[in-house]
């Protein structure tokens, strides 16, 4: 079965209208992983990274991200957020980022979640990005993968 798209028809792209849904609680969360080299792990871990707290910094773009989601993602509504939180896991060889979304409105906060995380890996990377080339002027160990959304709820549920 083919789902229906709701924001083409006839080959035209619109915003979908949701004034018709009812204002409800709704929650989403996403994680992803950048993976790097444990020199470039090592230098987040200890703080000496050389353009500053990696993830702080992260974690401030993160949250920026979530709140310009629809100015980036064009069909994507503006929504009243009620909270962003923005975690990381230590792993091996890579740093996850969680983000969750909290909104009460009349759809769902799931692109602002990916949006943060994709924006949060990102910035990681850019942070990082010096420490990570090669000899050859190659990244052999990095990459961003993973990214998913992990949770959706609307309403008491």
């Amino acid at each position: 079965m083919v789902a229906e798209f709701t924001h083409v028809s006839e080959g035209r792209v619109r915003m979908v209208d949701i004034s018709g849904k009812a204002v409800v609680a709704r929650e989403a969360a996403a994680k992803g992983k950048i993976y790097l080299s444990e020199e470039t792990l090592s230098a987040i871990r200890t703080g000496s990274v050389l353009k500053g707290n990696v993830l702080a910094t992260a974690r401030v773009a993160a949250t920026l991200a979530v709140k310009d989601t629809p100015r980036i993602i064009p069909m994507c509504h503006p929504i009243p957020l009620g909270g962003v939180t923005v975690d990381f896991e230590d792993g091996d060889g890579y740093i996850e980022v969680a983000v969750r979304v909290k909104s009460t409105g009349m759809t769902g906060v799931e692109m602002e979640a990916l949006t943060g995380v994709s924006v949060a890996l990102l910035t990681v990377w850019d942070m990082v990005k010096s420490a990570e080339k090669d000899a050859s002027g190659q990244y052999p160990h990095t990459r961003i993968d993973e990214i998913c959304v992990t949770e959706k709820k609307k309403g008491d549920a």
